[in-house]
């Protein structure tokens, strides 16, 4: 991204959570749905990779039907910047009443056993809300990772606006995240990480929706050096303003094999119950990028 596009970039965020958050919640919602109609209809590149992604989710879907998931997309993807926009201006009331969660059980049990919990999630609805529900309504802080934005504005904006939230917000880049990770994990503590796409070197490869992709090692790893309880989760929307979500049963580590087999077999679980969320509800998948290796330039990378 060149200089000035990054400055723009920045400048429209912060219009977003300096004006945004100020609107009545009505005038926000039709606010939203107006721009995502307005860039359904243009069909730039990111329109036109979501609607390619959930081709991949719902394989017998006719074009009209793909048309009609990538405007419903684009409508979800715009109500989670609106509501992101919003949430520093929402009520503790609001917070708590704003999100339910199916076999929340899982986390309550996992976080009173002090063995430390890793919820892994993909880009599902609005995850800054289910971890701000987490904070308010659970009262449990959590350390979560950001992926360094330029410019280098932009990235304050978010770990501000995050660890206003009540998470603590680490760097993805530096080589130092996994370790604090891991400490916080050994002390009992809670761990939030987006976990569906990771097409570096070190992403494990898995099969999602019948086809090959990588995913991001870290939550088995984690899992195996610390004891923690890894949990996926899936969110998504209604025609309520209340976000629904399921707290999916434990990835277990496997009892034999070595540390790269064990982190293959965790990653497909994880995979396997991040699938079953998002074919339920494609709608509120959030990928506007490449995601299966297919897809891939070799010449250019992911993007």
């Amino acid at each position: 991204m060149s200089g000035a596009r990054e400055r723009l970039a920045d400048a429209l965020y912060g219009l977003g959570w300096g004006a945004v958050k100020k609107l009545p919640e009505p005038v926000a919602v039709r606010l939203g749905r107006t721009v995502a109609d307005l860039a359904w209809k243009r069909r730039g590149k990111g329109v036109r990779r979501l609607e390619s992604n959930y081709a991949r989710v719902v394989p017998d879907a006719s074009p009209e039907r793909l048309a009609e998931l990538s405007r419903a997309g684009m409508r979800s993807y715009l109500r989670y910047w609106m509501e992101s926009f919003r949430l520093p201006a929402w009520s503790a009331e609001r917070i708590r009443e704003g999100f339910d969660c199916k076999d929340v059980h899982h986390l309550i049990d996992g976080i009173a056993s002090d063995r430390g919990v890793i919820l892994a999630l993909p880009h599902m609805a609005n995850w800054d809300l289910a971890g701000a529900w987490v904070t308010t309504k659970l009262e449990t802080p959590f350390t979560t990772v950001a992926e360094r934005l330029k410019p280098e504005t932009l990235y304050d904006r978010f770990v501000a606006y995050r660890e206003g939230l009540g998470m603590e917000v680490l760097p993805h880049s530096g080589g130092t995240a996994f370790g604090t990770l891991a400490r916080r994990l050994r002390d009992g503590g809670l761990v939030c990480l987006v976990a569906e796409r990771d097409l570096s070197a070190s992403g494990v490869e898995v099969k999602f929706f019948g086809e090959a992709t990588r995913i991001p090692a870290g939550p088995a790893l984690l899992a195996q050096q610390t004891g923690a309880l890894l949990l996926p989760v899936t969110l998504w929307y209604d025609d309520s303003p209340v976000m629904r979500g399921r707290i999916h049963p434990p990835v277990e580590v496997p009892e034999s094999g070595d540390r790269a087999e064990k982190t293959s077999v965790m990653a497909q679980a994880l995979a396997d119950a991040f699938a079953t969320g998002i074919a339920d509800h494609p709608e509120d998948w959030h990928m506007l990028q490449r995601l299966w290796l297919a897809d891939l330039d070799p010449s250019k990378g992911p993007s």
